[in-house]
C-alpha cells in the first residue's frame, strides 16, 4: 500500500472484528428476546404415549407457549418409526386437546432429522420459531443445544420403563393389548383408525429378530 493511502476497511482490522462480534451478540439477544417464554420439545413420538404427555404438561405449566418438534418425519413403516409425520402429529393434537390443554399455546412442527450434535443443533432450531429453552433429558443434545447458547431443561421422567415408544410397539407386536394403558385414549382411537397395529405386525415381518427382542423385553419389565 502505498504511503499515506487510505486503509481500505476490512474485516480482518481489530475494530471490524469487534464490530462484527457486536453485531452477533445483538442478534443472539434479540433471538433470545423473540423466544421468551417458549420451549422446545422434540422427539420421534412412535406412538405418542403418556410419558410425553406427562412432559408436555409439565412444560406447559411453566411455559406460555410449547413447541413440539416431530423428527424423522421423512421415515415411515420401519419398525422405529411406523407411524407417519402426519399421524403423529394428529395424535400429538389429539392428546393434548383430550388432556385440556389450550392448542393455542402449541406449536407443532416437523425435521426430518432427529440426529442432534454440536455443529447442527442451530440447523435444528432453524425448523422452530425462537425459543427461551429445549427441553430433553440426553445429556449429549443438552450440551449440544447449551453449546448453541440455549438453555436446557429436563421434565421429570415417570415410568420410563413402560412408557417407552419401543415396548409399546412390543406389546402391538406380541397381541397384548396391554398397550392401550400407556397411551392417552385418542392415540389408541387413532391407531385403531390406521390399523396401526397390523401395521406394525405386518413391518416386524421384514426384522427376523424383533419378535424375539421384544419377548425378551416384555419378559424384562
Amino acid at each position: 500500500m502505498p504511503r499515506g493511502a487510505e486503509r481500505p476497511w476490512s474485516w480482518d482490522s481489530k475494530l471490524a472484528g469487534r464490530t462484527k462480534r457486536c453485531i452477533l451478540l445483538w442478534f443472539q439477544n434479540a433471538y433470545r428476546r423473540l423466544g421468551r417464554g417458549r420451549v422446545l420439545f422434540f422427539g420421534r413420538f412412535q406412538p405418542f404415549h403418556l410419558g410425553h404427555l406427562e412432559a408436555v404438561k409439565w412444560l406447559y405449566e411453566r411455559y406460555q407457549e410449547v413447541v413440539i418438534l416431530v423428527g424423522m418425519a421423512d421415515e415411515s413403516h420401519t419398525w422405529l418409526n411406523p407411524f407417519t409425520a402426519g399421524e403423529r402429529l394428529l395424535m400429538i393434537r389429539a392428546a393434548l386437546e383430550w388432556a385440556g390443554l389450550n392448542l393455542a399455546r402449541i406449536v407443532t412442527a416437523t425435521i426430518q432429522t432427529l440426529s442432534v450434535y454440536a455443529g447442527n443443533a442451530g440447523f435444528v432450531l432453524g425448523y422452530v420459531p425462537p425459543v427461551e429453552a429445549v427441553a430433553t433429558a440426553n445429556p449429549a443434545v443438552s450440551r449440544a443445544f447449551r453449546d448453541a447458547g440455549v438453555k436446557t431443561v429436563t421434565p421429570p421422567l415417570r415410568n420410563k420403563s413402560v412408557w417407552s415408544g419401543e415396548y409399546i410397539r412390543c406389546l402391538m407386536l406380541l397381541g397384548s393389548d396391554e398397550w392401550r394403558l400407556h397411551v392417552p385414549e385418542p392415540v389408541a382411537e387413532i391407531i385403531d383408525y390406521i390399523d396401526g397395529v397390523s401395521r406394525v405386525r405386518e413391518i416386524a415381518e421384514n426384522y427376523p429378530d424383533i419378535a424375539s427382542a421384544c419377548k425378551k423385553l416384555a419378559q424384562q419389565r
